[in-house]
């Protein structure tokens, strides 16, 4: 495109756009994670942690921070010029887990962002997933004082399938965040394939 213009003979590319989900426990980096890659400015739904809410949030592990997502986050990144992701990331707290399914309607993959400090946090999300056959990546968001434990110790920990990719990635780094969303869309699409091949056969 030239000025606004598309070049003589080249038909304007219609992008296909996929819905991906961004789920994980409480403080694991989801919100870090859209605002990282997104190329608009992220929706963001943060309220500030209160007094009230301390009997039902577990702030163990995470006892800096101070807002959490109470519906969801939004950012969406252009992959090529013929594809483009929306990122909806979910809220961690069990007490906003009514809204997943309108979240996951339309979903073609998700991340399920984990934190090997606190990997039970992200049990839910991969029930979640796995019980409605959304494929899914785990992508073990790398904190500075948490111990590299192997993608196999984790697997186990996890009890995930053996065809559920785990990935590790820094939630803050834009390049880090791109590489697990190329698997994401990989893996779904690898994913439907074999579907369609097992009904057709």
């Amino acid at each position: 495109m030239i000025f606004g213009r598309t070049e003589r003979g080249k038909a304007p590319v219609e992008p296909v756009t996929l819905k991906i989900l961004v789920a994980g426990g409480f403080g694991v980096g989801k919100t870090t994670l859209v605002g990282a890659v997104s190329e608009i400015k992220p929706l963001r739904t943060e309220e500030l942690l209160t007094e009230a809410g301390r009997p039902v949030d577990d702030t163990s592990g995470v006892e800096g921070k101070h807002t959490t997502t109470v519906a969801m986050d939004f950012g969406r990144i252009t992959l090529r010029e013929d594809l483009v992701l929306y990122l909806f990331g979910t809220p961690g707290q069990d007490r906003f887990w009514f809204l997943w399914d309108e979240l996951a309607t339309g979903a073609l993959g998700a991340v399920v962002l984990a934190d090997t400090r606190r990997l039970e946090d992200c049990f839910a999300a991969v029930d979640y997933f796995e019980r409605r056959s959304i494929p899914f990546v785990v992508g073990v968001n790398c904190f500075e004082d948490a111990v590299r434990y192997p993608v196999e110790d984790v697997r186990q920990a996890l009890d995930l399938d053996p065809g559920v990719p785990v990935v590790f990635c820094d939630a803050r780094d834009r390049e880090s965040v791109k590489e697990v969303l190329v698997d994401v869309v990989r893996h779904a699409m690898a994913y439907a394939a074999d579907r369609r091949q097992t009904v057709g056969t």
